[in-house]
Order: structure tokens, then C-alpha cells, then sequence
């Protein structure tokens, strides 16, 4: 069941800087919350910078969604809601990235904002678990939602037909994924550079700096080698070892062995059972022998599954090395919604390429391709389905279209509490907001 999204606060103070003074006051105040110039036009920026749709007056929209927002921030005190610091963790980590690829590396971030990285992580830590608090206070007045059939319907039915939604054309993918053997020179390689790293390291170069050239945990590399405060049984047990062992931060690991590969790790903070820590992951390079053994035996699979003498689902069962697909005859999951299926340009670029010449019920000849971790690893694929983008309608798109119909009922409902709320909560609101157009006039009421 998919959430209704409001849309609730961007990080406070995002380019802050490219405004050299600005005379902040409070805004708006709903109950024991306050709304500040500054929130709005932090906000506003961020939209911009995003490439949203100016439409209206944008400050006066975001106003709105913030004097919401505190509605909900309110009633989740009261109900004694809590938000575990492990889940803003994994926000913030996401939120890092997106600011990453933007400015392009961390120092850009922090020259940026015109603060260190650690400052820019508390204001968003703080900003994220009260965006965290007000979704889960959210889905507890939208809990016992539910929808029909016939409101699905109606729903659809209502819906102008220029204003069908267009639905994009997908794909469903099974793989079998095959690890090649590493030799012990190419272990000794990898070793050897990080020797070299971690000495640089030692005298004097920034963790990362080098992380960003020359990680190959790509998403890592782009926030520096930056993990995040992660959890014991979120990592590798190794990794755990050798970043517990740290005592200090900015202390630098020895060389460790992974099931991802190599490692050198720096430490940042810890927190309890949670540790904050950099790494350079380095992963050994296969020898053409070994790449020909694994890809001979792809070809082998090949050939008997489209003889027929194999199913694809017990050869994934058996012979491929994907711990997460193996079980499920190899179909790949979609990370943005786990499931099963993908719009092509969500593919890796070396799936794309073999898959947009396939036909359904096709298997591909075995390509080289990389893992989540980058790591080199041989596959063949199997086209399982493949769908035209086309207007929704209620035969084949019926889930999509249920999604919607609930999102609407939600969104009324909500709508509903707001409305209920405002009645009982003390609402300031700054005259010249007041006179900006406000959709739900009944702010004004107070």
C-alpha cells in the first residue's frame, strides 16, 4: 500500500548562503510549533534548485505544507510517537548522495553551505526524524483506509480522459549471475594499493578525498566513503570487527577482508551499537582464464536452457551466485519499489543494452556486467515480460489504479483530520501570508 505523499520540509538552511543577510521572523505558529521566513525560503530555494514547477505562488503552497506538517508534528507528541535514530540514518545517507551528485563531492557540499560536514549532518538529522515523526503520525490517521472495487471504478471513471495517467512501458528480468575466481596475484594487487592509500592517508591526505577517486563501493565513494551510522548486524562481520577495533576517530583500520572484498576503514563516530565510518572498498580483477571458465560455464546453461533440458528457474536455483534472486528464479528487484518490475531507464546500462534488443521468453548469450558493489560479475538474462507504455485502464493496470483511488481517499481524509485539528490548536499566521491565497481558507478562521 503506497503512502500519500505531502511533501513536508527540505533541509534547513540549503543555500542559506547565497543570501548574505536576511532579517529572519516567525511566520506562522500552530500550537507549540513555529514556521520561520527562513524555513520558507530555504524551502522555496530547494524547489528551485530541484527544477520543480514554479505555478502560483509558490511560497504561499509551502507555507501550507509546513503549517501541515506542525499539525501533525503536534498530535505525534501527544501520542507519544518515536522515530529510531537507524532510520534517520539511512535518510540522511540518502539525502548526502543526492547533494553529492548535485555539487559533485563533499568538499563541494561543505563549501556550499559554508559549514563542515558534521554541521550540515546535524541540521539534516534533526530535519529528517521531524520529517520521519510527521509520516508516521500520517499513517496512524490513515490506517484503516480501505478501498473497493467499486471505488476504483469510480474513481478511474471520473478521471478526465486526457488526464488518464500514461503509464510507462516496463520489464520483468530474471538473471543468472556467476562470481569469476580471483588469482593470487590480483589479491595482491588490490592489497598492495590500498597499502598505498592508507600510507597517503597517514601522512597527511584526506580519507575522502582519495574515497572519491578511487573506491569502488560506488555509492559510498560519492559521500566521501561516507556509511552512515550503520548497525552491527547491518554489516559484513569482518567489517564489524576491524570498525569496532578503531578506538578514535580518524583512525585508520589495516587491510580487511570482506565478502565484498578489500577494505581500509576510518573511523568517524560511534553511537552505542552504531558506528559512523569511511571505507575504500577495492575489489580484485579477474585473469582471462578465469573470466573464461565462468563464462564457458553460462554458455553450457545457455545452450541447455534453450534446448529445453534445463529450467531457467532451477539452473538460478543451482548455478547462480546472486544470493538475493537465486530463490526466486533469478527475477531482479526493482530498489526504487522492490518489485519485480522496470522501467528501462532504471536498468544498469549494461542490462539495458542486451535487454532492448530481447524478446519475451528470450535468454541472452552470458555479459559482463557489475554487482550493487561493483564488483565484476558474468550473467545471462532472461526476458520474462515486457509491457508498451500505454493510458491506464482498469484491466491492465487495476493495481496501479487502486494505489491512486487509495492515495485520494487518504488524501481526503486526511484533509478531514487537518480541518478538525485547526478548530482545536492555537493558529498565527503573518498578515501577509494571510493575504496570499491560501488553499484551505480555514487557517484563516482563527
Amino acid at each position: 500500500m503506497k503512502k500519500i505523499i505531502i511533501l513536508l520540509i527540505c533541509f534547513y538552511g540549503t543555500f542559506a548562503h547565497a543570501q548574505p543577510y536576511m532579517i529572519d521572523q516567525v511566520v506562522a505558529i500552530v500550537g507549540s510549533k513555529h514556521i520561520k521566513q527562513s524555513d520558507v525560503e530555504d524551502m522555496y530555494r530547494e524547489y528551485r534548485m530541484q527544477g520543480y514547477p514554479m505555478r502560483g505562488d509558490m511560497k504561499c503552497n509551502l507555507l501550507e505544507q509546513l503549517l501541515t506538517q506542525k499539525l501533525l508534528l503536534n498530535q505525534a507528541e501527544v501520542d507519544s510517537l518515536v522515530v529510531e535514530p537507524s532510520e534517520v540514518e539511512m535518510d540522511l545517507n540518502r539525502k548526502l548522495d543526492i547533494f553529492i551528485q548535485q555539487t559533485g563531492s563533499q568538499e563541494a557540499i561543505e563549501d556550499w553551505f559554508k559549514k563542515s560536514i558534521y554541521e550540515i549532518k546535524d541540521d539534516l538529522r534533526k530535519m529528517l526524524h521531524d520529517e520521519k515523526l510527521a509520516g508516521k503520525m500520517q499513517q496512524n490517521i490513515t490506517e484503516n483506509v480501505r478501498i473497493t472495487p467499486s471505488e476504483v471504478r469510480s474513481f478511474y471513471n471520473k478521471i478526465h480522459r486526457d488526464s488518464i495517467p500514461l503509464i510507462p512501458g516496463k520489464v520483468e528480468v530474471a538473471q543468472i549471475v556467476m562470481h569469476p575466481p580471483y588469482s593470487e596475484d590480483a589479491i595482491s594487487d588490490v592489497r598492495q594499493e590500498l597499502l598505498d592509500l592508507r600510507r597517503r592517508i597517514i601522512n597527511g591526505e584526506r580519507f575522502s578525498v582519495l574515497a572519491v577517486m578511487y573506491s569502488e563501493d560506488p555509492s559510498a565513494a560519492r559521500n566521501g566513503g561516507d556509511l552512515g551510522f550503520q548497525n552491527r548486524g547491518d554489516l559484513d562481520p569482518e567489517f564489524v570487527k576491524a570498525a569496532w577495533a578503531l578506538k578514535n576517530p580518524g583512525d585508520v583500520s589495516r587491510i580487511v577482508e570482506s565478502k565484498f572484498g578489500y577494505h581500509i576503514i576510518q573511523l568517524i563516530d560511534k553511537r552505542g551499537d552504531q558506528v559512523n565510518c569511511r571505507h575504500i572498498l577495492k575489489t580484485p580483477k579477474p585473469n582471462p582464464e578465469a573470466i573464461t571458465t565462468v563464462t564457458g560455464r553460462l554458455d553450457t546453461l545457455v545452450r541447455l536452457i534453450r534446448k529445453d533440458s534445463l529450467n531457467w528457474n532451477l539452473a538460478a536455483l543451482r548455478y547462480s551466485q546472486d544470493e538475493k534472486t537465486r530463490f526466486n528464479g533469478g527475477l531482479m528487484i526493482n530498489p526504487n519499489d522492490y518489485s519485480t518490475a522496470f522501467e528501462m531507464d532504471q536498468l544498469e546500462k549494461t542490462d539495458f543494452d542486451v535487454i532492448k534488443n530481447m524478446n519475451v521468453g528470450e535468454v541472452s548469450n552470458p555479459y559482463e556486467s557489475r554487482d550493487e558493489k561493483g564488483r565484476i560479475v558474468y550473467k545471462i538474462i532472461r526476458l520474462k515480460e515486457r509491457s508498451d507504455p500505454h493510458r491506464a485502464n482498469l484491466r491492465s493496470d487495476y493495481s496501479f489504479l487502486s494505489d491512486a483511488a487509495l492515495n485520494d481517499k487518504m488524501h481526503k481524509v486526511i484533509k478531514e483530520w487537518v480541518d478538525e485539528k485547526i478548530e482545536s490548536s492555537y493558529i498565527y499566521i503573518e498578515e501577509s501570508f494571510k493575504r496570499c491565497g491560501l488553499s484551505n481558507t480555514n487557517w484563516l478562521k482563527q
